[in-house]
């Protein structure tokens, strides 16, 4: 009998900053009892997957061993750890586990699908334990920019893992649990840390932390000083950031009004839970209406340059009554996650046009990160002192040069990035297997695999056009009326003015006279030799090799 072994698999989140999901197992291989952490998305953008919504996972793999599923576990509420829930559930429908706050938007995303949202069970923090399989799981309060995010200590007959969640070292974060040495002291000497799953965000940010409360002073001289209408934009799941800019506008005397579904969710279900208790006075869109300019700030999603959030709406005229204008100041109170720095510069610009001084985090003023810097993870790594290290969250780059500070203090660390199971259970991590892994697309109200084409296709055409060929011939299969074609996303016009649509019809009308009666028999042969010839114009007439729509109808004698 094969002995019983650890195994942890990422299928998102390593080797990629978001759309995280984790599987650990125990058990002999093929029959392990497994658990899932986190259900995240990642978000698109216009080159990759353009029209989808939200990316997510492919959990085939995990779908194929549901009967071996014990539970999944949600350490926080952000949508790159949750935002997958309500579409992965119903493939796997295991008990879902969280704490308060984060238990709370995962119901709202369940119901919102027409889901159970007593599917999840609301955890409280360490010492409760939640027996599943043969695991037994604690949530363990840390600092983070979203209320009650948790690390998990998962406790197995093959030894301790802490799976760290997203974290940083704040032991002021103004809204949300502090870090504690003395917690994470008492769980290293509780029972030695077989491996740590870790955040590796920031490895590269050679200097500690700061604390979120160090932004309260430069945030109100800002705001003090401003001139004409103040808009800020931040994460909308940061309510310590939201508590403390509208404190500072509060104290400017202006007026405050949040503007964006995502924000206003956010700050309800933290005061509903009680993580946050107090915040200033707000006002709806209509009423800010009438108050004074000079007298309002609003709160406005879209920190990242969404086409759809309040921000991209501002900067390109009016949302819901309201409009920048020159001398007014508009904050982002945030990072730009890398890859969104175009549609960031686009709102930018376009603010700049109107006359609007646009503020970034200048150096740290305005914004700290959520996520723990390298001296805080040397700090971490040496208050667990760890068997094995394994990173996570984080691009390639990231996980080896988390890998290689590990190493260097001698800690046996690997990359492991989606797909590759890794055996925790000797004294090194070693990978065993390779799983096929992949991405989901929510396009529209339809989930698609990555495989099916569709968006290729759609990237296919967004880069060459489409042509669509049409003939018709009649029972004898002979051609009725000349071929025509319909161009979409090209040029009307080929080398020397030529028309290229009827340049493409000239020859397809050439072919057909040409063809043999077993050939023009043939609906698959007609589509291939049209759609040949109809990229054989476009390349030589404007150089472009379009995606081709050949339709083939056939007249039936009655």
């Amino acid at each position: 009998m094969k002995r019983e072994r650890l195994i942890y698999l990422p299928l998102g989140g390593a080797g990629e900053i978001g759309m995280n999901a984790y599987v650990y197992g125990w058990g002999a291989p093929g029959k392990e009892r497994l658990i899932l952490v986190d259900m995240g998305v990642t978000f698109p953008d216009m080159d990759n997957a353009p029209g989808v919504e939200v990316i997510m996972p492919d959990i085939t793999w995990l779908e194929e061993r549901v009967s071996r599923l014990e539970a999944i576990f949600i350490t926080h509420a952000h949508e790159d750890h949750i935002g997958a829930l309500g579409h992965l559930w119903p493939k796997l429908k295991a008990r879902v586990y969280a704490r308060k706050f984060t238990s709370a938007i995962g119901r709202l995303k369940l119901e919102e699908l027409g889901l159970p949202g007593d599917a999840i069970t609301t955890v409280a923090a360490r010492p409760e334990v939640v027996e599943a399989g043969p695991f037994r799981v604690q949530f363990v309060p840390l600092s983070h920019s979203i209320p009650e995010s948790a690390a998990l200590i998962i406790d197995t007959p093959g030894g301790r893992i802490v799976h760290s969640g997203d974290f940083k070292l704040d032991r002021d974060p103004v809204v949300g649990e502090a870090w504690d040495d003395a917690l994470w002291q008492q769980i290293a000497e509780e029972a030695p840390v077989k491996a740590l799953m870790c955040d590796s965000t920031n490895v590269f940010s050679t200097h500690p932390g700061r604390s979120e409360s160090t932004l309260a002073g430069p945030l109100a001289e800002l705001i003090g000083r401003a001139q004409g209408m103040f808009v800020a934009t931040t994460f909308g799941s940061n309510v310590a950031r939201l508590r403390t800019l509208a404190e500072a506008a509060a104290a400017a005397g202006r007026t405050v009004c949040v503007m964006g579904r995502s924000m206003k969710r956010m700050l309800a279900v933290a005061q509903e839970t009680g993580v946050m208790t107090a915040f200033p006075r707000t006002v709806s869109p209509e009423e800010a209406l009438e108050i004074p300019r000079a007298s309002l700030m609003l709160l406005v999603t879209g920190s990242q340059g969404e086409r759809r959030a309040a921000a991209a709406a501002l900067s390109r005229g009016k949302y819901l009554g309201h409009e920048m204008k020159a001398g007014d100041t508009f904050l982002f109170s945030s990072r730009t996650i890398p890859g969104n720095e175009k549609e960031v510069f686009r709102i930018w610009n376009a603010l700049s046009a109107i006359g609007v001084r646009v503020v970034d985090d200048e150096g740290g003023l305005y914004h700290v990160s959520g996520h723990a810097n390298r001296p805080d993870l040397e700090h971490v790594h040496r208050l667990l002192l760890p068997d094995m290290l394994i990173p996570m969250h984080g691009e390639h780059r990231h996980l080896s040069e988390h890998v290689r500070i590990a190493t260097e203090a001698g800690i046996a660390a690997q990359v492991a990035v989606n797909g590759m199971m890794v055996d925790l259970t000797g004294e090194v991590p070693a990978v065993v297997e390779y799983v096929d892994t992949g991405r989901l697309y929510l396009d529209g109200s339809v989930l698609i695999g990555a495989l099916d084409g569709v968006i290729r296709n759609r990237i296919r055409m967004a880069l060459n056009g489409h042509v669509l060929a049409t003939v018709i011939l009649d029972e004898s299969d002979e051609p009725m009326g000349e071929p025509w074609i319909e161009l979409m996303g090209l040029t009307p016009l080929g080398r020397g003015g030529r028309d290229l649509a009827e340049t493409m019809e000239n020859e397809l009308a050439e072919w057909m006279n040409r063809a043999t009666r077993k050939v023009l028999k043939d609906d698959g042969r007609i589509e291939d030799d049209i759609r040949r010839i109809v990229r054989q114009v476009a390349v030589e007439e404007i150089g472009k090799k379009p995606e081709v729509t050949v339709v083939v109808s056939r007249l039936v004698a009655e």
